[in-house]
């Protein structure tokens, strides 16, 4: 919270902004409590799987307990006739949907924020998008013990890579690619006219694929194609496995083409965009076509097809307004999702490819009854205990999906709305259709469900199981 609080200072003197006392507060209620908290825990026992789900799951969602105060310190919730809890369920949701990615917003007047809680916004963005425990590893020492049960909670993707011996130095190697490929997107953003400070703040919505915008309409607020083209290209390098950017970074540009979900990626989102174009081009929606232009069918097409397969959630379109074909892509686009190992959220790329890989397999299975049939992405044979892993977590994702769908119908949404808003914060996506939609927010979401949707937001963030785990009495049992 230091260099928001430093935004504050001079925005106050600059300007009169309203946020400088709530940032002196948020920081220092922080410090103390973590303060505290660490002279509590002083201990050298060895951190267990039991501990790292523990310390995964329940830190995120203190941290975005910590990241709501500067909302509520501001008030930037306080309309007249709300309660406490009214507000903090909104306060909270903002959080949440920052540190975790999802982009979702219960915000109706982006652009009137101070410039430090529009910072805050997008920098809870940035710290979440590659994990907060992944960099607490890499810069505190102490978490070492046991630090690579801590990056297996809260990696994405059913496996993790590690590129060192020292999990820390993974860490740190992470999060060096991230900084890097963050400094030239904001560099080039910088360069080709959009101001420094939108170029920060984009780059931490589009690096960590969370799509919190400084602008009401998002990037469309500036019909720049050239910023289109420019957050088109990280929104796909950031929906990549980050292991990849690194050995290219030493030179191993082959590890793209030999990663057999990397090659599954590209071609989906080929094979998506270019079914949109055809659609937007050919059906009519009223008396006409949404796009007379093959230009401006590519433009737009392109652009929302990587920003909801890499959760990212930013907008130059409003989809709602497309052919049904295209609305439906895109809603299948969320349960995908980007690469294991990228700060993209859904089920994963490489999950829904051992999912039909294996549905392929039982096919078969029915024509050749003793043949053994392995699954295999590239020329590696799929252990059968992680193919195991991976279908359960498709139908506990599906079965979550349904029950969360079924709340939010019984607090009085429609079907639509409450369908797209699950997937949309299960999937960390932010927009949906309906009540949702790229010209809408979340703000009349009712509080139980604003609290229901933040459970879904940690639940997308931290792939299921970190979370889920936390309800089972074998945890809790020495």
């Amino acid at each position: 919270m230091f260099v928001p609080l430093l935004i504050a200072v001079y925005y106050h003197s600059a300007n009169g902004e309203s946020d400088l006392s709530s940032f002196i507060y948020s920081l220092f209620i922080t410090l103390l409590v973590g303060f505290s908290l660490r002279l509590m825990t002083k201990s050298e026992s060895e951190l267990g799987n039991k501990e790292a789900f523990a310390v995964v799951a329940l830190g995120w969602a203190i941290c975005a307990l910590f990241g709501a105060l500067p909302y509520i310190f501001h008030h930037t919730f306080a309309d007249t006739g709300r309660n406490w809890l009214v507000e903090f369920s909104f306060c909270y949701f903002e959080s949440m949907s920052g540190f975790t990615t999802t982009g979702a917003t219960v915000l109706t007047e982006i652009e009137h924020l101070p410039h430090a809680t529009l910072f805050w916004r997008s920098l809870t963005h940035w710290l979440g998008g590659m994990g907060i425990v992944v960099l607490a590893l890499a810069i505190l020492p102490m978490l070492g013990v046991g630090g690579m049960q801590l990056l297996r909670a809260e990696a994405p993707g059913p496996q993790t890579d590690r590129l060192t011996p020292r999990v820390t130095q993974t860490a740190k190697l992470l999060w060096g690619v991230y900084v890097l490929i963050s400094a030239a997107e904001m560099l080039l953003l910088w360069a080709f006219g959009m101001p420094l400070f939108d170029s920060l703040c984009h780059t931490f919505g589009t690096m960590a694929t969370g799509g919190f915008s400084t602008q009401n309409l998002s990037i469309g607020q500036y019909n720049n194609w050239i910023f289109d083209v420019i957050i088109i290209i990280f929104m796909f390098l950031a929906g990549v496995n980050f292991s990849l950017h690194y050995r290219a970074l030493r030179g191993d540009f082959k590890g793209y083409l030999q990663d057999t979900e990397f090659r599954f990626y590209c071609f989906m989102l080929l094979l998506c965009t270019g079914l949109i174009i055809w659609n937007t081009m050919s059906v009519k929606v009223g008396n006409k076509v949404v796009y007379d232009s093959f230009g401006d069918s590519l433009r737009y097409s392109t652009f929302q097809v990587f920003s909801i397969i890499t959760t990212t959630g930013y907008g130059t379109a409003d989809f709602e307004k497309w052919p049904y074909l295209s609305q439906f892509i895109l809603i299948i686009l969320m349960f995908f999702g980007g690469c294991a190992g990228s700060t993209g959220g859904g089920m994963k790329q490489v999950r829904l490819l051992l999912v039909i890989k294996q549905a392929y397999a039982e096919v078969k299975q029915l024509i050749l009854p003793h043949a053994v049939i392995p699954i295999k992405i590239g020329d590696k044979v799929i252990p059968p205990e992680v193919v195991k892993n991976v279908v359960s977590f498709f139908f506990i994702f599906i079965g979550i999906y349904a029950v969360v769908t079924g709340m939010m119908t019984a607090l009085g949404l429609d079907l639509i709305t409450a369908a797209s808003s699950t997937i949309a914060t299960m999937g960390n996506i932010g927009p949906g259709l309906g009540g949702v939609g790229p010209s809408d927010n979340y703000a009349h979401i009712p509080t139980l469900g604003k609290f229901i949707m933040s459970f879904c937001m940690l639940l997308g963030r931290l792939e299921l199981y970190t979370v889920l785990v936390l309800f089972s009495p074998e945890l809790w049992k020495k």
